[in-house]
């Protein structure tokens, strides 16, 4: 089965989604951004989510995580807890 790992970063709306890919697109450290931003409690380990498979997490993360380029920051991406930047860091199939 396929399993992959990834962080995130958990804003309550898209433009502090946007303004946080901006600062690491510029060379901000994301377990940084994600340590002094993210609202999930993961932001404490840099959005590190461990190891998952499929169905795990929400669909809309889900579909991300599994199709999305690994080691590079995408989204925004709304789900119903708000809107995560990810970062796949690696994915098997």
């Amino acid at each position: 089965m396929a399993k992959a790992e990834a962080r995130h970063i958990l804003v309550p709306t898209e433009d502090a989604c946007i303004k946080l890919k901006e600062e690491i697109e510029g060379g901000v450290d994301f377990a940084e951004v994600a340590a002094k931003n993210s609202q999930c409690p993961s932001g404490k380990s840099g959005g590190a989510l461990g190891s998952f498979s499929p169905g795990q997490m929400v669909k809309e993360f889900d579909d991300v995580v599994f199709s999305g380029e690994v080691g590079k920051v995408l989204g925004p991406v709304k789900t119903q807890f708000g809107f995560h930047l990810i970062e796949i860091t690696s994915r098997t199939a």
